[in-house]
């Protein structure tokens, strides 16, 4: 995840451009957006079986079950941007990999904190799990932030009181279990720590090859075909742990080089250079996605088992979504209507974080009213959407405060 990717010499249209890449802002905002919605919808009760997660033995898939995917898939389109920009400032690939490398140690770490939020043991850390969470988090974006106007010993203090911060809350962290008193819990690093360590995947195969043209396309059909031994059980090696092997069993990295395949049909050097071209070629591109996922659904197709079908769905109906606001926003230049999910999309990190800071505190308060009400039927599909909307305008809030993370 990158919450300040830009792309100052050349726009997505392939004109001249000094500003952002408004589509993939924009997508990166829906999908934001999206996300927090199905979130706060998890708890409603009373609604159709096709607005929650599909059950890990059931051969389906809802809208739910691509919001993850479509992360991945905006990590993979702006990748190459990343990539590029850093290298224009620094040629040194040894720093470029020191960058890749803190990256994924911040995302571990924050997906870290909220993956074992919930379990911490007030009697052992004498702290509530929840005021806990809160003081990671606040390291975090002490840590973190983008400072503007500040001097370089103030930053320096506060980035250094951010780290102090997150070390003290990790070493005083405590959880019981059956066996006795334990620290913090590795096991499943939340989707932050998904994120990074597919991420991580990803770089290790892309950087050395970035040059070749062809390569992301023909690293896309070895992973589609490694994740398809992986289900399978043809190769047993691809079930150990992620922090063992990044790569999982394929499907979440196939995901991030869709992503860059589809970077590479907008920004690439290519010969398709017409607006109208690169829209041919991406739906293509997502009509094959669909038909192979099709031809694959034997395997299975679901989410928690992270099958074949369920990656290529997902990248199907995400680069038809993207083409689908390329033209809309850097083609016919309409972005106005945006405005409620642009600033979530140049500020992800930070909006991925405003609704577990809500409950947290709404934890820690008492004031969980809207938590144990309005949870069930149309009802709570308004307050979800009402809590959508409220949790995006606050990330809004933030963004103009010049309140901005960035790892």
């Amino acid at each position: 995840m990158n919450a300040t990717i830009s792309s100052p010499t050349v726009g997505i249209a392939g004109q001249a451009a000094s500003t952002r890449v408004l589509s993939i802002d924009i997508f990166r905002g829906i999908t934001m957006a999206v996300m927090i919605f199905v979130n706060d919808l998890a708890s409603v009760h009373g609604l159709s079986k096709w607005t929650y997660h599909m059950p890990a033995k059931v051969d389906a898939m809802t809208y739910v079950d691509m919001v993850f995917p479509a992360f991945l898939f905006i990590v993979g389109m702006a990748l190459p941007i990343a990539v590029k920009q850093r290298l224009k400032r620094n040629a040194s690939l040894a720093s470029l990999w020191l960058h890749v490398v803190l990256r994924v140690i911040a995302l571990l770490v924050l997906g870290l904190i909220l993956a074992n939020a919930e379990h911490g043991d007030r009697a052992r850390m004498h702290i509530a799990s929840e005021l806990w969470a809160l003081l990671g988090l606040v390291g975090a974006i002490l840590l973190w932030n983008v400072y503007s106007g500040l001097s370089s010993r103030m930053v320096l203090l506060l980035r250094s009181a951010g780290a102090a911060l997150i070390i003290f809350m990790f070493a005083i962290f405590r959880r019981s279990t059956p066996g006795g008193e334990r620290w913090i819990n590795f096991s499943y690093p939340e989707i932050l720590g998904l994120i990074g360590l597919t991420y991580f995947a990803v770089c290790l195969i892309y950087i050395p090859t970035r040059r070749w043209r062809i390569a992301p396309v023909l690293w896309l059909i070895a992973l589609v075909a490694y994740n398809i031994a992986s289900v399978a059980r043809w190769l047993p090696f691809a079930h150990v742990p992620m922090y063992i092997w990044p790569f999982g069993n394929g499907a979440m990295p196939t995901l991030v080089l869709a992503g860059i395949v589809t970077s590479s049909i907008f920004l690439g050097d290519h010969r398709w250079t017409t607006p109208w071209q690169k829209i041919q070629l991406a739906l293509l591109m997502s009509l094959l996605c669909f038909i192979v996922g099709w031809l694959l659904a034997p395997f299975g197709i679901s989410k928690i088992r992270a099958t074949p079908t369920w990656a290529l769905w997902s990248v199907a109906a995400s680069c038809a979504l993207f083409t689908a606001l390329y033209w809309i926003c850097d083609v016919r230049k309409l972005t106005r209507w945006a405005w409620l999910v642009r600033p979530a999309g140049s500020n992800t990190l930070l909006t991925y974080l405003v609704p577990d800071i809500y409950y947290f505190l709404a934890g820690r308060t008492g004031l969980e009213y809207l938590l144990g009400h309005f949870n069930a039927g149309w009802p709570g599909i308004i307050r979800a959407v009402a809590f959508t909307v409220a949790m995006l305008l606050i990330a809004m809030g933030l963004t103009k405060a010049r309140l901005r993370m960035q790892l």
